[in-house]
């Protein structure tokens, strides 16, 4: 036993809730902002300003026509796959080997593709640096197991994964629409939170297909942690915090909250008046990419994709117009009403001594 920990050792194998619920969900997000989220930004820039090179089809693949943003959703597992991988520091020729490992697992996952990446990415990534430099012949050798095994597991387990991610994105989204008051405070007030943990919301998301309404509720509860803490800290981090915390992101808060958990409670509140509010009364939803609504504001991502939920819904029927309120309800939810919300709970709490000055103060 000893003598396989040490092996897991000096292959930098590291089987923990760290390694793979925090960095390799955390990378699987980036890999998908740098396709799925870009490919859907460039269509709709395209779209809306009428760029004939961002909207006409550049390359047809196997009977399939794709504009620019296509291409760049299209290599969404790859990306996804290559993001793990690397995130598991994984050496090159293993690294190289998951472009074709997130293929197949994003493909036999269906709609619940990126759960599927992140498993099986996992999996053939450990397995590929076990066997990496073990040969003399590593560069048949490592890419022949990492890939084989990928399809391996992606034939194996992608498809269940897909279909099990999807069927609890769809119940979420079903309970959303049957009883939104309550839920739109339960996903706001989670993925809010999922947020500011040190785990990706946006991947979360992502892997649970969550658009609509639910949808709505994320970004609703992702927005109240970022602006609240971003707002409230203000007199403690001036301007860069108010833009690192605003736009950045509220993890940076993490450390404060450990230290006096009582700091989140504004923010929180905040996300559980704004969630139903997006659900009851804007009628808030999320029919962009799923990863956008656990964005909130890093980057106005989670806005980004509430728009191009509307440009799409405009271009396929199922939405008449972009109207003056959508544009209010999203200004509320996502940054006037987390702001003013956020001060007065905090107020309260300060009050009441739970949080007293510096509580929030960022380490430089």
């Amino acid at each position: 036993m000893e003598k396989f920990k040490s092996f897991l050792k000096k292959k930098d194998i590291e089987i923990s809730l760290k390694r793979y619920g925090i960095e390799a969900l955390g990378a699987m997000a980036q890999g998908l902002f740098c396709s799925l989220l870009i490919g859907t930004i460039i269509n709709t820039i395209g779209t809306q300003f009428g760029i004939t090179f961002l909207t006409t089809p550049v390359a047809t693949v196997g009977g399939v026509e794709y504009t620019v943003g296509g291409i760049a959703s299209a290599m969404s597992g790859p990306a996804m796959a290559v993001a793990i991988g690397y995130a598991l520091k994984c050496p090159p020729l293993v690294l190289f080997s998951m472009i074709s490992v997130g293929f197949a697992a994003n493909a036999l996952g269906g709609a619940g593709g990126p759960l599927a990446v992140l498993f099986v990415a996992i999996l053939s990534a450990e397995i590929g640096k076990m066997v990496s430099k073990e040969t003399k012949v590593d560069i048949l050798v490592t890419p022949l197991v990492t890939i084989g095994t990928g399809i391996f597991f992606s034939w194996l387990i992608a498809p269940a994964l897909g279909k099990a991610a999807m069927w609890l994105g769809n119940l979420i989204m079903w309970a959303t629409e049957l009883q939104p008051f309550l839920m739109g405070i339960l996903v706001s007030v989670l993925v809010g939170m999922a947020l500011t943990l040190p785990i990706s919301s946006a991947a979360i998301c992502a892997a649970l297909g969550l658009t609509g309404l639910a949808g709505g509720a994320a970004v609703a509860g992702c927005s109240a942690q970022m602006i609240g803490f971003a707002i409230i800290s203000f007199k403690e981090n001036k301007w860069g915090g108010l833009v690192s915390q605003g736009i950045g992101t509220s993890m940076l808060q993490m450390g404060n909250i450990v230290k006096n958990p009582r700091v989140w409670i504004a923010p929180t509140l905040a996300s559980a008046v704004t969630g139903p509010l997006a659900t009851c009364l804007f009628k808030l939803k999320m029919n962009g990419a799923p990863v956008s609504s656990g964005m909130g504001t890093c980057g106005f991502v989670g806005q980004i994709g509430v728009y191009t939920g509307w440009v799409k819904d405009v271009s396929e029927g199922t939405k008449t117009a972009i109207t003056a309120f959508d544009w209010i309800g999203l200004v509320l939810i996502s940054f006037v009403l987390p702001a003013l919300l956020s001060l007065l709970f905090h107020a309260i709490v300060k009050k009441l001594g739970w949080v007293k000055e510096g509580d929030l103060k960022l380490k430089a």
